[in-house]
């Protein structure tokens, strides 16, 4: 059975650390600027700078790099200026927290797309399209039905005649 003083001293060699090892490399840079490093001489023509590298320690807290030196002079940032929006299908007419809002509480106003009217209320019962008018016809369960009535280019109109302003189921 080993003795005491033998894990002892296993244990110290374990948490014995040397320092840092750090070794000196060479810093090649050709005439046209490209940089080669290697722990030869460089090549004829090119110049010669040392670059200390050091190991990196797990747990340990020092910088490898220098720190930078902060700029001399703060200059105030320019303002962002938003050049252009997301234009909508049917246009900018509600905000899109309002658009939000009407199709959470199921509320059909000006402005929504088929795509918005299918997202709240579903696909609809029927379908008629009279002129460049398009109506969507939902049934409601209490036997009650209400129409959407979207222009030609598929949105409510500002002043169409939608008659749900809540939702019909």
């Amino acid at each position: 059975m080993p003795s005491h003083s033998y894990f002892f001293f296993m244990i110290t060699l374990l948490f014995l650390q040397g320092p840092a090892s750090a070794t000196t490399i060479h810093r090649c840079e050709a005439p046209d600027g490209h940089p080669t490093f290697t722990t030869l001489s460089c090549a004829p023509g090119h110049s010669l700078s040392l670059q200390e590298v050091r190991a990196y320690l797990p747990g340990s807290v020092v910088p490898l790099a220098p720190e930078a030196d902060p700029p001399a002079t703060h200059r105030p940032q320019p303002q962002l200026t938003v050049i252009g929006q997301l234009e909508e299908k049917c246009g900018n007419v509600l905000s899109p927290r309002e658009r939000r809002e009407a199709l959470i509480n199921q509320r059909m106003v000006a402005g929504l797309s088929q795509q918005d009217v299918e997202s709240a209320l579903g696909k609809p019962d029927s379908i008629s399209i009279r002129n460049s008018t398009t109506t969507w016809r939902y049934a409601a369960k209490r036997g009650r039905s209400a129409g959407v009535q979207f222009d030609e280019r598929g949105c409510i109109p500002e002043k169409g005649k939608s008659r749900t302003a809540k939702s019909p189921l």
